[in-house]
């Protein structure tokens, strides 16, 4: 083989490497689970040595797997859990703390702060981006004031910043390149997504010096080449794309209008809104979808911090199913007269509602309810939170579409129940793709296009094939009922909060 590329997919609960061949049919896959560690309740960090080790081991084993050697790879595209934050010793390359994730809500009084001061117009009008702990700005302060000796360091210019891509570059390289893409800059809060560049003001007011930051490239991009040793030989990294936005180009939703959503530890759907930048009025975020050949594709975006996330609360707090797969089958148990809700705030609620003080909590529980009840109630979850963001986009923009199709992807996705509970309660068709790893499809597609092997977005975008359609089927009478029965419990949640 003569053509192969690697995606390396860093998520947050796992690191994953695939092997593609030109036309980015998967031949060889690895996989590592990756270490939660919580140190206190709302707060969530990885360690980075052990994100850095299951890359190199994965790489390795898909290319033995695949039976290629470092000549054989023209190019590696990388994808990456978004806003988690490292900052490393330029000169050991030893991060200075663990990373902090963006499910991390220790920021939460700081950023409310913020809020309070009057400053979120402002850092909303540069970055399409609302003040909340998800984002990395407030976790990058939070290290420098919390980790001895880093602001000094971090202002002499002896310190460097990254999400997870940048950290990973910079070890690939073997220290050589500190850049990272569009797509990840634009969750900081500190970059203007209209510029296209840091902005000076909003470093200023978080206090992130400049010599912190990595250089900012199209998504499509020469970004160095690995060390000979770590792969048996040198081999060029040609793409890098957060994984909500590698997924939307794994779906091929390049045409304005287009909608996917992805569900793995949360769901994050993206609606393409084109060259023009504009802004959502039902508190969606405005974000880079892509950025090729210095022009940069927007995107409306919501956020939902957890998906399937409860399904691993289910296996490892309650201990009710012992594998992620059995949620389904114990699901389809449940009762039919029981109405059970889980609003799985854990880290807070994101998009529409962004109140990062909501905690998790269960309504409709009766006597007769147990582990199937909770079980569907985490699933059927996923459907009324997508449906808060599909509601929010049609008001934004597809109430003038004539027709609305989603496009799913990621690990859930696979269970036809919960996809048909999707279409149930979005009254809308539901487009299942045959591969459901998108984002790695994505980033190995940019590394493609890259290298000259790939084809243009309308090339690419033929290719993608769809598994099955799931379309409605459940009475309006119904779906308004339940869906009101979550919205309650919604409000019934955030009055705790409160």
């Amino acid at each position: 083989m003569s053509a192969a590329l690697i995606a390396i997919d860093q998520g947050t609960t796992s690191t994953r490497a695939i092997v593609f061949d030109a036309d980015l049919r998967p031949l060889a896959t690895a996989q590592q689970e990756l270490r939660q560690i919580y140190p206190a309740p709302g707060e969530v960090e990885h360690d980075p040595e052990e994100i850095w080790s299951a890359v190199v081991a994965t790489v390795r084993a898909t290319m033995t797997q695949a039976r290629i050697g470092a000549k054989d790879i023209v190019g590696i595209g990388i994808t990456n859990q978004r806003e988690t934050v490292v900052i490393w010793d330029r000169k050991t390359g030893r991060p200075i703390h663990n990373a902090i994730v963006w499910q991390d809500r220790r920021t939460a009084d700081y950023c409310e702060a913020l809020r309070r001061n009057g400053h979120e117009p402002d850092i909303a009008r540069k970055t399409g981006l609302l003040i909340d702990p998800y984002f990395s700005a407030s976790k990058i302060v939070w290290l420098l004031d919390r980790v001895e000796g880093a602001r000094a360091a971090a202002e002499a210019g002896k310190l460097a910043f990254g999400t997870i891509d940048t950290f990973l570059l910079w070890r690939l390289t073997g220290g050589r390149v500190h850049l990272t893409d569009a797509t990840n800059a634009a969750r900081t809060l500190l970059f203007d997504i209209g510029k296209g560049a840091w902005d000076a003001e909003l470093c200023s007011l978080f206090g992130v010096p400049a010599a912190l930051l990595p250089g900012v490239r199209d998504c499509s991009s020469a970004f160095g080449e690995s060390e000979a040793a770590l792969f048996g030989g040198p081999i060029q990294i040609r793409g890098v794309a957060g994984d909500q936005q590698a997924a939307t180009i794994g779906q091929g939703c390049f045409e304005p209008g287009m909608v996917k959503s992805t569900y793995g530890t949360g769901c994050f759907a993206l609606l393409n809104t084109g060259p023009e930048r504009l802004v959502s009025r039902n508190r969606l975020l405005t974000t880079i979808a892509y950025q090729l050949e210095g022009k940069r594709t927007y995107a409306f975006e919501g956020a939902i911090f957890v998906a399937g996330a409860a399904v691993q609360w289910l296996r490892d707090a309650l201990k009710i199913i012992g594998s992620a797969p059995d949620v389904g089958p114990l699901a389809q148990k449940a009762d039919p007269a029981e109405q059970v809700y889980l609003v799985p705030a854990f880290v807070g609620l994101g998009a529409p509602y962004w109140d990062a003080q909501a905690r998790g909590a269960i309504f409709g529980l009766t006597r007769n309810s147990g582990g199937a009840e909770l079980a569907r109630a985490a699933l059927e979850a996923v459907g009324y939170q997508t449906r808060d963001l599909l509601d929010a986009m049609r008001a934004d923009w597809l109430a003038s579409q004539a027709k609305t199709v989603l496009r799913v992807d990621g690990g859930m996705t696979a269970s036809d129940p919960c996809m048909q509970f999707l279409a149930d309660i979005l009254a809308c068709p539901v487009d299942r793709p045959t591969v459901l790893e998108t984002t790695a499809v994505g980033a190995a597609y940019l590394a493609g296009r890259t290298a000259g092997i790939c084809p243009d977005l309308a090339g690419f975008a033929k290719q993608w094939r769809l598994d099955r359609r799931f379309v409605p089927r459940m009475d309006a009478g119904e779906r308004e009922r339940k869906y009101s029965g979550w919205k309650q419990a919604v409000r019934r949640t955030l009055t705790a909060a409160s």
